[in-house]
């Protein structure tokens, strides 16, 4: 609905930016701020590689919690988010298994040397105007909320941006194991 009344009235658009909550426009700087900076190659530690997709998922069960789940459908719409999300985990792994090139791990700082990329960026925009878009739905048509057709869509969509994500840090995962120092063995006679 939300597309085809822009395409209709674009006037509305203006309502719709006025009316929303100036933390939403915060909370897209700020993640338009940590997208932007995975363009550019760096140096982050484990635990940091690993936040971000942690904190997207989350952005992403607290969009299907708080969009669907009063309307009964949170079980569903959770299961079909963990299928997709890792359906699209092991597509993506099963066509590239490793790092993109130039990734490097030092095992000794616990870090990795990451190559900029757009595709962080970009699913951090999708997860975030997911979110965005099924709140103006929400708004306007409250009894989507209970549309499990819309609701498994919405689910799904998700899961594929957090199947990537996952992928991505399964990936870097693996490259942290096999250049992890190994521990010295010793042999008891």
């Amino acid at each position: 609905m939300l597309f085809n009344l822009l395409i209709q009235q674009p006037q509305i658009l203006g309502q719709i930016i006025q009316n929303t909550p100036l933390w939403v426009w915060a909370l897209l700087t700020g993640l338009l701020g940590l997208g932007g900076s995975q363009l550019f190659d760096r140096q982050v530690s484990l635990v940091r590689a690993m936040v971000m997709p942690i904190a997207m998922t989350g952005l992403s069960v607290y969009g299907l919690a708080s969009a669907f789940g009063k309307a009964g459908q949170a079980s569903a719409v959770l299961g079909a988010w963990v299928v997709a999300a890792a359906l699209i985990a092991a597509l993506a792994l099963w066509f590239q298994p490793t790092a993109p090139k130039g990734t490097l791990y030092a095992g000794s700082s616990r870090s990795f040397y990451i190559p900029g990329s757009a595709m962080p960026l970009a699913l951090i925009l999708g997860i975030f105007l997911t979110k965005y878009f099924v709140g103006v739905e929400l708004a306007m048509q409250p009894a989507l909320a209970r549309d499990s057709g819309f609701a498994l869509q919405i689910a799904v969509l998700y899961g594929v941006f957090n199947g990537l994500f996952a992928a991505r840090s399964l990936r870097l995962l693996r490259l942290a194991r096999k250049n992890a120092p190994r521990a010295a063995t010793t042999a008891s006679a």
